[in-house]
């Protein structure tokens, strides 16, 4: 379960375990302790279109061209948490899909803000003017 609204069936996700560098000790080279989530993000029932594009959006490069988000997860040293942590993730970033983004009111610079654009402008402009170097002054 994700939210309130939202449960992602155990069906959608896919497990494979395969063999993680890192920790592990003597069993780093025997037991296949990380575990690859994949989830169909476009074909998946349980999501509205609008959170699959924004959790695509999110992914980025984890997401492939068939819109399948793939979590690596080798960060323990056994299969039980490192599968635990790959669901945490997923369930992490579905949530961040499910919140709108706040829409952006543009606005406009006040009156005063523009006179005292032009003010410093014009200020600017007459110190670059007094540098000036005008032969016929200096004769």
């Amino acid at each position: 379960m994700v939210t309130n609204g939202v449960v992602l069936p155990e069906s959608e996700l896919e497990f494979s375990f395969v063999r993680a560098s890192g920790p592990g000790g003597q069993n780093v080279n025997k037991v296949s302790t990380s575990v690859q989530l994949r989830f169909d993000i476009r074909n998946s029932p349980s999501l509205t279109p609008e959170v699959k594009e924004r959790l695509i959006k999110l992914a980025g490069s984890r997401v492939t061209d068939e819109g399948v988000l793939i979590i690596e997860a080798r960060r323990y040293r056994t299969q039980e948490q490192n599968r635990f942590d790959a669901n945490q993730r997923l369930i992490g970033w579905v949530r961040k899909a499910l919140e709108k983004p706040r829409l952006r009111k543009p606005t406009r610079p006040g009156v005063t803000a523009k006179a005292a654009r032009v003010s410093a402008k014009r200020k600017r402009g007459e110190v670059k003017r007094a540098r000036q170097y005008i032969p016929e002054d200096w004769e």
